[in-house]
């Protein structure tokens, strides 16, 4: 169905014998969007598992104090998960999805199991770390 005209479509034609196909998401210069203007793709591909398993090595590594991994994290991973998030119209289950993500980061550059029942703060601050809510709504988001 095209959302804007609310007629069932699966293609536009544009003249010069081309056709545009109608989708409900796309990725844009590195940037999901979709039709109804959401940040639910957007969020879910700037969680950004890919860019933290590359740096799981430094990250997880007991050579590198706690504080320099937080800082490292804060840099790499913060940044990414961030990038162009000023244009998101962020709704609570979009914090959610990233506070348990980092949550899931943060547990494991301290080597903590989901059992073993440490509570968040104290990670966190042992790294160094800010709520990533805080962050966001600091960035005027």
């Amino acid at each position: 169905m095209n959302p804007v005209t609310a007629r069932a479509c699966t293609s536009v034609d544009i003249g010069v014998d081309a056709n545009l196909e109608l989708v409900d998401k796309f990725c844009y210069l590195g940037y999901m969007l979709s039709v109804d203007g959401d940040a639910n793709a957007a969020v879910e591909t700037r969680i950004g598992w890919n860019k933290f398993k590359h740096l799981v090595p430094l990250l997880t590594n007991n050579d590198i104090s706690l504080k320099v991994r937080g800082r490292l994290y804060s840099s790499c991973m913060q940044s990414s998960m961030f990038h162009g998030s000023e244009t998101w119209p962020v709704r609570k289950r979009n914090e959610v999805a990233l506070q348990q993500a980092e949550m899931r980061m943060v547990r494991w550059m301290c080597g903590v199991k989901l059992q073993d029942i440490v509570p968040s703060k104290g990670s966190r601050e042992r790294l160094g770390l800010d709520y990533i809510t805080s962050v966001l709504h600091g960035m005027g988001m």
